[in-house]
């Protein structure tokens, strides 16, 4: 039998109940053997149940730790592709800021090179026309 002999399970059993009840328990009479054929189809039953129990409880703990696992990859790829798009947008700032730098500095010398024409044109014809009279 799986739990050994019902008469050890019966013996055990009967000698814990008097110690909890104080009696003192010398001699426990063993049980007949329709008694210990019903014990042991009974201990059998929950040893089955009891061990079907514990099996559900490992397979759903293995579930959940596998759900996890898969959680924390997803999150990691998902941290990794975020990070990799930052990097990405951060090297298009730059050179969005270089633009911009250049574009300022063509500004400012197209308007340096209109001042200089102006310079030039009012050096070059000392008298300015006069103003049309309105």
């Amino acid at each position: 039998m799986l739990l050994g002999h019902p008469g050890v399970y019966h013996w055990t059993e009967m000698r814990a109940k008097m110690r909890i009840m104080g009696f003192r328990a010398e001699a426990v009479k063993p049980l007949n053997e329709a008694a210990a054929a019903e014990l042991g189809a009974e201990l059998l039953g929950e040893a089955i149940i009891f061990v079907t129990a514990c099996s559900c409880l490992m397979l759903e703990y293995w579930r959940q730790q596998s759900h996890r696992r898969r959680k924390k990859q997803q999150q990691r790829l998902s941290w990794d592709a975020l990070q990799e798009e930052v990097g990405q947008l951060a090297l298009g700032l730059e050179a969005l800021q270089a633009e911009v730098r250049a574009a300022a500095s063509r500004a400012s010398l197209e308007e340096l090179r209109a001042e200089l024409r102006e310079v030039q044109v009012q050096l070059c014809n000392p008298d300015p026309e006069p103003a049309p009279p309105e």
